[in-house]
This record gives structure tokens, C-alpha cells and sequence, in this order.
């Protein structure tokens, strides 16, 4: 079992208790769940965050709409400093803080209406009603596993090999136990982990849950690929699960020598380029290496003090299902 915080072992019952006071308060009525007119598909995660939610995501509301579904993502917005319920514009200025890093992205990559905010029934309300005026409309709930306030057609849940040796919050980073799997229509695990998470997770699903899985890959800007930015670049990111990216940068013959980790949805300021640069000329680095997500939340000010030094390579994670076909069959059949 992984202890992320052993010093919050004490809390880790009162933390369960929380989740089954909210389990049977919603079971006799006390807490309310309210439906959209269009289908809900929900993807979601036992942990707190690291397990690929976004790109996930964004696969499916390509797939979706190339199907001729029309596709909206409704999202909080984890850190962001705007409020209410927003359609996210991507190209705004301070978009990442305005609408949070990965609104901002899914909006970039997936080309479809991304609405964020904490009220996810508001933000599905507006989203209908600004729509073209079809019937053939479809939510994607973001993160949405926990956000039991909206009732969903379907329930996606990715499960990491990480998550089933980790433990509860606070003391480790589930936000629910495996028992909570059974709620799940599906399981998402990554190919390279299903060897070892598969097996696992079929003991805890219920009997004809299907578990998918889906093919990670880093994509790097032409031409120079993964030697965008020189022989010798410093990595550099704010996500959940840093060391799972350094590893693939590595293992794409990305040669890393040194790697500056922030924390998960961190906004990036001047002072961190600093930090940055003074590693930089430590490690007599080429340029710089970071994900997607981290570039949205970089000013033009920002890129250009670190391009001082050398290159800034972007790169980006996709993920893609196995059997596509037996995803969207299945999908399909429920939301029609």
C-alpha cells in the first residue's frame, strides 16, 4: 500500500466516514440529483488526479463528434480565478487562469464548446440552450465519477496500476475506495498497465463490466521531434504525476538532464522562468521540454525569457482507445 502522507493516517476514518455519511444521505433522498435533457457520459477517477482524465476526454469528444454527435464538455475548472459558468475561449487572454489549464486545453485540442463551472447542471443548462437546435446533443462530464449532484447516462472510470496500491485521502490519493467501482458501466485502464490492473479490476467490478484500454503516446512538434529542443534539455511541469512523464520522455529518447517539477494546475509566474534559467545555466541545458497543459498557462513574456536560453519544445499526450469500435458501439447504444 502507498502512503503519500503517513502523518494523515489518523484521518483517513474520518474521511470515510464522510464518504458514507454522503452514500446514505443520498441513498434515502437527502441529497438531490438533478437530469439534463441530452445524454450524460461521465469520465471519472478514484484518484485525485494523474490518471489521464483529459486526454481521455478529449479522444472521446473527437470520436463523438466525428459520429455527428453534437459534443460539449462541462468541466469545474480546478484553480481557476473566474467564476460563475463560462464558455471557455481558448484563444482569450489568461485563458488558463481565467478558465483553469485543462478546460483551456480540451477546448484547444477537441474543437468542441467547453463549459466550466461548479454548477455542471447550470453549465449543461446553458450549453443547451446556446447549442444549433438539435436533438442529437451529448454531454461529456469532466472528473465527473465524484460530482454525483447530475445524474449521468454512462459512467467511465480510468483506473491507474498507481491506484490499486494507493489508499484513501489524506493519507494517500483515492477520493473514494474500490468499492465504488461497482457504480462504474466501464473501466479505462492504460495498455502498458493491463497486465497488471486488469486482472485486479475484473475481481471489482460487477460481473460484464468491460474494462477498455487505451494506448498512451507523446507527440512532439515536427520536424526535429524529440530533439526539439537540443541533446540537452531540462524538463519542466505542473501535473499530478510528474515522474510518469519524465519516464516517457526518456523512454521517446528524449534526453532530459534535469527535470523541475510544480505543483499539479500550478500558475506559472516570473519567478518560476527564473528558477527555471538559473537550472538552465547550472546543467548547461540546450532549452526547455513541457506538456500541453503547461504551455497554455505560459505568457508570451514568459516563452520568450526561457527561449533566451534555447528551444521550448511542447509536448503533447494523446491517448487513443484499442478496439474503438466496441467503445463507440457501446457508448452509442446507451446514450440512443
Amino acid at each position: 500500500m502507498s502512503v503519500q502522507r503517513p502523518w494523515a493516517w489518523p484521518l483517513v476514518p474520518l474521511y470515510a466516514a464522510g464518504l458514507w455519511l454522503k452514500t446514505w444521505m443520498r441513498r434515502v433522498g437527502l441529497l438531490s440529483t438533478r437530469r439534463l435533457r441530452w445524454p450524460v457520459v461521465s469520465v471519472g477517477s478514484l484518484s485525485a488526479g494523474g490518471a489521464g482524465k483529459t486526454p481521455v476526454v478529449i479522444a472521446l469528444a473527437k470520436l463523438l463528434k466525428d459520429r455527428g454527435w453534437e459534443v460539449d464538455v462541462l468541466t469545474r475548472g480546478y484553480g481557476r480565478e473566474g467564476s460563475g459558468v463560462e464558455l471557455v475561449m481558448a484563444d482569450a487572454e489568461d485563458a488558463a487562469r481565467r478558465f483553469g489549464d485543462e478546460p483551456v486545453m480540451i477546448a484547444a485540442y477537441a474543437g468542441v464548446p467547453v463549459w466550466v463551472g461548479a454548477d455542471r447542471y447550470e453549465a449543461g443548462q446553458r450549453a443547451q440552450a446556446a447549442a444549433r437546435g438539435g436533438w442529437h446533443g451529448l454531454h461529456l462530464l469532466d472528473d465527473g465519477f465524484q460530482h454525483r449532484q447530475l445524474a449521468r447516462t454512462l459512467e467511465l472510470v480510468l483506473v491507474t496500476a498507481e491506484d490499486l496500491s494507493d489508499t484513501l485521502l489524506p493519507a494517500g490519493n483515492l477520493r473514494e475506495g474500490f468499492a465504488a467501482l461497482q457504480r462504474a458501466d466501464a473501466v479505462v485502464v492504460r495498455e502498458d498497465e493491463f497486465e497488471v490492473a486488469g486482472k485486479t479490476l475484473w475481481e471489482m467490478v460487477w460481473a460484464g463490466t468491460p474494462i477498455w484500454t487505451v494506448r498512451r503516446k507523446l507527440v512532439f512538434p515536427s520536424p526535429k521531434n524529440a530533439l526539439g529542443a537540443g541533446a540537452r534539455p531540462i524538463a519542466f511541469c505542473s501535473i499530478a504525476r510528474p515522474d510518469g512523464f519524465a519516464k516517457m520522455l526518456v523512454g521517446a529518447g528524449c534526453d532530459v538532464v534535469d527535470t523541475v517539477f510544480f505543483d499539479d494546475h500550478h500558475l506559472y509566474k516570473m519567478a518560476d522562468m527564473d528558477r527555471l534559467l538559473a537550472a538552465a545555466e547550472e546543467m548547461n541545458a540546450s532549452g526547455f521540454v513541457t506538456t500541453d497543459k503547461d504551455a497554455v498557462k505560459l505568457t508570451a513574456a514568459m516563452r520568450e525569457r526561457l527561449e533566451a536560453v534555447g528551444p521550448l519544445m511542447v509536448v503533447a499526450l494523446e491517448v487513443e482507445f484499442v478496439n474503438t469500435y466496441e467503445v463507440m458501439r457501446a457508448i452509442e447504444s446507451r446514450i440512443t
